[in-house]
């Protein structure tokens, strides 16, 4: 008899949702980056066990809506926790809650809707004491299927959330094809790799000004190389000179670091190409965010 569990990552930006969706996994399929709001759109990581099919759901992080973008990340999460069968609940146990994570919780109580505390970067914990402490007072005031601590970049502790999770699941036909890890298109996948890395090089607010399109992506008769041009957009010439960078060293560096995570995950050496331009305040046009796929729910 085959199984199936649908679960749901929430928490506030910078939890580690999405490092704990790769380790689940096994691949690499959410960007992941010290930067708030790396996560845009919910994104969806297959795991099937044996007979049991587990399905994650990674959300943008809980935080203070700035735009039109954050308003649809912000509904992200909200259909996303709607009718599955469980939520994995990720806090970053050396934060306090947020009034947007209080209001999560209690909205999932109120639906009776099974939640799994996640306690990340325990790798940062000096004493136990104060880990316990955390989990006695959030288990005071909410009611968990389960408490896990973890680290996920360490990835301690990921097999009792697999556990847990596998726990959970009920009698039903798998949803994808069992070796599937991800429904991602490629492209989408490509393009992220690409948001990563400008994540990671660049400060301020730059990277949260940017949106990746891939523009093609086709393998070449031979098939020994595959051709991605990319599209950068920004909002402002100023930012596009930043991203370019003096003489293009920036955009270089960008598209080095991007071509090497691209051939490690296509298998194939990686011919890519991208190019900046400027949409004005994109991130307050519904059109420019549809275009973009930010608009998913």
């Amino acid at each position: 008899m085959t199984k199936a569990v649908f679960v749901t990552l929430a928490g506030h930006t910078n939890a580690g949702k999405s490092s704990l969706l790769n380790a689940m996994i096994g691949e690499k399929i959410a960007s992941v980056s010290a930067k708030p709001q790396t996560t845009r759109t919910r994104i969806t990581g297959i795991k099937t066990v044996g007979e049991t099919q587990m399905v994650f759901i990674d959300t943008p992080g809980l935080h203070k809506p700035t735009s039109k973008l954050s308003d649809h990340m912000l509904q992200t999460v909200k259909h996303a926790v709607t009718d599955m069968d469980a939520v994995l609940f990720v806090q970053d146990y050396t934060k306090p809650l947020s009034a947007q994570e209080d209001q999560l919780l209690r909205s999932l109580q109120q639906a009776k809707t099974p939640v799994l505390l996640v306690l990340n970067k325990i790798d940062l914990c000096r004493k136990k004491s104060q880990l316990m402490g955390v989990i006695a007072r959030l288990n005071a005031k909410y009611t968990f299927v389960a408490t896990i601590p973890i680290s996920a970049t360490e990835r301690d502790g990921i097999d009792l959330v697999e556990q847990e999770v596998l726990a959970l699941a009920k009698p039903s036909p798998h949803y994808f094809p069992d070796d599937k890890f991800t429904d991602q298109p490629e492209r989408v996948l490509a393009a992220e790799m690409i948001r990563e890395k400008i994540l990671h090089l660049l400060c301020d607010e730059v990277p949260h000004v940017v949106a990746v399109s891939v523009e093609r992506m086709q393998e070449r008769d031979t098939k020994e190389l595959l051709d991605i041009d990319a599209v950068i957009y920004c909002e402002r010439e100023s930012h596009k000179g930043i991203l370019i960078g003096k003489n293009g060293t920036m955009m270089r560096k960008i598209a080095t670091l991007a071509r090497q995570d691209l051939e490690r995950f296509f298998y194939i050496p990686v011919n890519l190409q991208c190019w900046v331009k400027v949409k004005k305040d994109w991130r307050n046009r519904e059109g420019l965010i549809h275009s973009f796929g930010l608009d998913d729910i």
